[in-house]
């Protein structure tokens, strides 16, 4: 009986608003603290909001794009573990959009600056990998449809070794969009909590290698966990609002699940899309019941880094991930008092974890797609 391969995460990192790295999120969102604060990047003036999750020392409209900073920071330190045969994807769901805003804003540039298969080209360069790459743009499921991606790509023999990659950024065209659709807390994003209006824009870049896991013990990787199964699927409901029954998320948990040979019962706790909207929170609290016959521990990470759209997917798994190794679940940050149906599954405190099992990651975007992985 042949033995079937495993989609193993050997090496990953980011950068987020809590800094360079995935300690400073890890630490950042243990402290309870929450990254959103008042930006001064643009004028918000005419915005819903004026805060946002924004990473330290970046320049805006400048030389380099918003996101090549970040990747720059990035890489600076990672790329000699990256091999040179590595399968790339690149997930965003607008790339260096900043580069468009620079032509129209400023007259400098050209607007095809803003080509995301530019910064596909960039991102190999940078990371070292000879393969030209494909990018993955499926609204703010981007980065964990990447990962099922990689993942399924080592477990069908179609690779052993896959870079993926994400990103995204707050600027001026982003902010204006959520903000015309009043989808923006005033403040700081307040996930699952009964008085919560809306999310907060953050920004982020983060990698992770992916190998089989025979390429892992070849090679001595140090095996971080694995990509044990996924699961995707479209409500086909409403351009940008989630569906009110559920079904499309309760479709790709029960897929992820099967995909992991696991059943319910299996899941130690829960990593929440949790926007801090309305209708997303309810959305998943309505899967979660449904689903698991008992509650289970769930939080969001976006009331402390904000909503970091297309690279959320991939910040999320590689903190599900550290929470499995810690045995901590991490609290959901700002949350006050729990909205009913989340009472007694998400907390504003950090908990202890009995044993290391398996975690959900589930993410929802714009035109109805859900996401779901499951890690061990």
């Amino acid at each position: 009986m042949l033995t079937e391969t495993k989609a193993v995460v050997v090496s990953c990192d980011m950068v987020t608003a809590f800094g360079a790295g995935t300690d400073a999120l890890w630490n950042g969102i243990r402290s309870g603290a929450t990254a959103i604060s008042k930006i001064d990047r643009f004028n918000t003036k005419a915005f819903q909001s004026d805060h946002a999750a924004v990473i330290n020392g970046l320049k805006y409209l400048k030389k380099d794009s918003l996101v090549m900073q970040m990747f720059r920071l990035l890489f600076k330190d990672n790329s000699a573990s990256i091999p040179e045969d590595a399968k790339l994807i690149l997930a965003t769901t607008k790339g260096e959009i900043d580069l468009l805003e620079k032509k129209f804003l400023t007259d400098r540039g050209e607007a095809s600056d803003s080509n995301p298969h530019k910064l596909l080209k960039k991102i190999s360069a940078l990371a070292g990998v000879k393969d030209r790459g494909m990018i993955i743009s499926a609204a703010c499921a981007s980065s964990s449809t990447a990962l099922a991606r990689a993942a399924s790509m080592i477990r069908s023999g179609h690779g052993d070794c896959v870079l993926v990659t994400a990103c995204d950024s707050v600027t001026e065209f982003v902010y204006a969009g959520f903000s015309s659709l009043m989808a923006l807390e005033k403040s700081a994003a307040r996930p699952f909590d009964k008085k919560r209006s809306g999310l907060s824009l953050g920004e982020a870049a983060a990698y992770a290698l992916l190998m089989s896991d025979a390429r892992a013990k070849r090679e001595k990787r140090n095996i971080i966990g694995e990509i044990a199964g996924w699961g995707m699927s479209d409500d086909a409901n409403h351009m940008t609002g989630p569906s009110r029954t559920s079904d499309g998320l309760i479709m790709a948990v029960n897929k992820a699940l099967r995909s992991a040979g696991a059943d319910e019962g299996g899941i130690s706790f829960i990593s929440a899309h949790g926007t801090g909207t309305v209708y997303n929170d309810a959305m998943e609290m309505r899967a979660f019941h449904f689903v698991f016959k008992n509650k289970l521990p769930v939080y969001s990470v976006k009331g402390a880094i904000g909503h970091t759209l297309g690279a959320a997917g991939l910040v999320e798994t590689i903190t599900a991930l550290r929470a499995l190794k810690e045995k901590v679940i991490p609290p959901t940050v700002n949350l006050k008092a729990a909205d009913d149906d989340a009472h007694g599954w998400v907390s504003n405190k950090q908990r202890a974890l009995a044993n290391k099992k398996m975690a959900l990651i589930t993410n929802a975007g714009f035109s109805g797609i859900n996401t779901a992985l499951v890690v061990r």
